[in-house]
């Protein structure tokens, strides 16, 4: 995309004279295109943040007796988030105490 110097308007491709060329739709503004023109920006994505807290939610939280649905562990941590509405009951959130495996419950 290429903008006016003028007035700062996004600049069109037009062929109303013969010849191709960047216009402005706003002002008499006109630049030749007198050879092929491209330009490539690599973006950067963006890190994906782990909203429920990581490792970092888990250093302090506490254990109970609850049997792991994946190595049947008889132990996992657990802590509770309000992800709902407030009429609604809080979500509790488990990690296995043997092989890290994660669930929800509610």
């Amino acid at each position: 995309m290429l903008f006016c110097p003028t007035c700062a308007n996004l600049l069109v491709i037009s062929q109303e004279t013969g010849y191709n060329k960047w216009a402005c739709n706003t002002c008499a503004y006109e630049f030749p295109i007198s050879k092929q023109m491209t330009s490539r920006t690599k973006l950067k994505r963006k890190e994906v943040d782990d909203v429920l807290g990581g490792d970092a939610a888990w250093e302090h939280a506490d254990s109970t007796a609850v049997t792991c649905q994946k190595c049947e562990h008889p132990r996992a941590y657990f802590y509770q988030l309000q992800i709902r509405s407030a009429d609604e009951p809080m979500t509790t959130f488990y990690r296995c105490a043997g092989c890290a495996h994660q669930w929800r419950d509610g």
